[in-house]
């Protein structure tokens, strides 16, 4: 993983994406534009907003009818009773609520506000649409690898990014819910330290630390910019899924 120079840069004219577009296709035009081409442990770190586009998981409110138990749910919150309906389908379970917030686990796992449930950048016919996250996050990056290795032969990285909050931290961050080429949790235990003492509880969430960095980049508003490249690491191998970065709800201490 370590490598004395790292280049971050996102990939230029990414067209707003519709559902079916080929985003192996487009991803490989953004990168002719900046006149390179893809090679062995790149990385690229898509959001998962243009992956859900892309394969169709936008969803108009207006056609949900809620449930007698979302509609209790959105009174005790706040939240439009259509929404809470679709969140429910979207989470394994409700972990807290109060007014104004509803944090979930996600059947992906992970634990999000409103089961990572979108509204921004959706598209301009108003608020009723919102965006799903993709089915699963995971295939969706083995894909879009498998694509691009067709095409040019690069054995790259890929990690579909999105946005969350942290438990007992402020401020949101880029969170890999996607991951194929490499190992998205790196084990160093038993590896020295600087005094030749060996770690023994260090796990490195590898993936996670490629979406927060590109996520410098791409931005959470109007930035237009939801593809990322990241040059210069040795990618430590290992079929990596990012359902490896959950913690297992048994060991958690603050469920």
């Amino acid at each position: 993983m370590i490598a004395p120079h790292i280049t971050i840069q996102s990939l230029p004219g990414i067209p707003l994406i519709q559902a079916g577009d080929d985003l192996a296709a487009m991803i490989l035009e953004a990168v002719a534009r900046l006149n390179l081409r893809l090679q062995d442990d790149d990385v690229l770190v898509v959001t998962s907003k243009i992956v859900s586009k892309s394969e169709g998981r936008r969803l108009d409110l207006r056609t949900i009818t809620p449930s007698a138990r979302a509609e209790e749910i959105a009174q005790q919150t706040g939240k439009d009773s259509r929404l809470v309906e679709v969140l429910l389908g979207e989470a394994a379970e409700i972990s807290r609520m109060r007014p104004g917030s509803i944090i979930t686990r996600h059947k992906l796992g992970f634990i999000s506000a409103n089961a990572g449930i979108d509204h921004s950048n959706v598209g301009t016919e108003g608020d009723d649409w919102i965006l799903l996250l993709p089915v699963d996050p995971d295939a969706s990056a083995r894909r879009l690898r498998e694509a691009l290795f067709k095409a040019t032969g690069a054995q790259v990285g890929i990690v579909i990014s999105d946005t969350h909050g942290r438990p007992f931290r402020l401020g949101n961050m880029g969170t890999a819910v996607g991951v194929a080429g490499f190992a998205a949790l790196v084990d160093l235990r038993g590896q020295p330290d600087l005094f030749n003492r060996k770690l023994q509880y260090t796990d490195i969430g590898f993936a996670d630390e490629l979406a927060a960095a590109a996520d410098l980049l791409s931005g959470q508003a109007n930035e237009g910019l939801p593809v990322t490249l990241i040059r210069g690491l040795r990618l430590p191998p290992g079929d990596g899924k990012a359902t490896d970065l959950n913690r297992p709800p048994e060991t958690s201490m603050f469920r």
